[in-house]
């Protein structure tokens, strides 16, 4: 059975089917890499609650920049969020595109986890 966690007519922003969960892209409100960068952390954190897990758990995230120029911006808000204390750094890709959905957005990250 698929647990849709947050879902409306056209999405779930989290689906569950057994031990894998798998977050839509999550993107947030700010005025710079670091400000959106952390909503959406904190976003990819509530989803993960909800499902009974935490970022510890994330086997894979993609990261979607609209420039590169903010990679490492990027990597100094996920070296302090990632749970690489506890030895649970995913595996990744950062992709560059040419724009999201919304123009004021410059990150999206998509996440998969296993429990």
């Amino acid at each position: 059975m698929i647990n849709r966690i947050d879902q409306n007519n056209r999405m779930s922003q989290a689906s569950q089917n057994g031990n894998l969960i798998v977050l839509s892209g999550q993107v947030s409100s700010g005025k710079n890499i670091t400000e959106q960068a952390q909503g959406v952390f904190e976003t990819i954190d509530l989803l993960l609650h909800k499902a009974g897990a935490d970022k510890s758990n994330i086997l894979y995230a993609n990261i979607f920049l609209t420039d590169m120029g903010d990679y490492e911006a990027f990597n100094q808000v996920w070296d302090n969020w990632v749970a690489s204390d506890k030895g649970q750094a995913p595996s990744r890709a950062a992709i560059q595109v040419v724009r999201l959905a919304n123009p004021d957005w410059v990150v999206e990250v998509q996440v998969f986890a296993s429990i």
